[in-house]
């Protein structure tokens, strides 16, 4: 009967998976197209700060600290869309996970 309850547990892992990597696909998608948004932001405001740093006497390069934080704000975007924290999971973390759910 436990040996039952395992196959229809996996089972239903099985059958959810599919609609785990969909998901999972979608995300990773509109990640990466945030990211890229995120990015083309960066430069057009780098460039405006840019040119407005240089018609006002182009001393100290002030417009870096903008650019700073937004670059860092572009890398953890980066990071989440294309870092390996987006694979999806394998069978070998799912069944660890499972053991650790049942106390094993």
């Amino acid at each position: 009967s436990e040996a039952w309850q395992l196959r229809q547990l996996l089972s239903y892992a099985r059958s959810m998976s599919e609609d785990a990597y969909r998901k999972a696909a979608v995300k990773r998608i509109n990640d990466k197209r945030s990211f890229w948004r995120v990015l083309g932001v960066f430069v057009i405001v780098s460039a405006l700060l840019t040119a407005i740093w240089a018609m006002s006497g182009a001393g100290y390069f002030w417009p870096m600290w903008a650019m700073f934080g937004m670059g860092i704000a572009a890398a953890f975007m980066a990071w989440g869309a294309y870092g390996p924290a987006q694979a999806p999971p394998s069978e070998a973390q799912i069944d660890a996970e499972m053991r650790k759910m049942r106390g094993q």
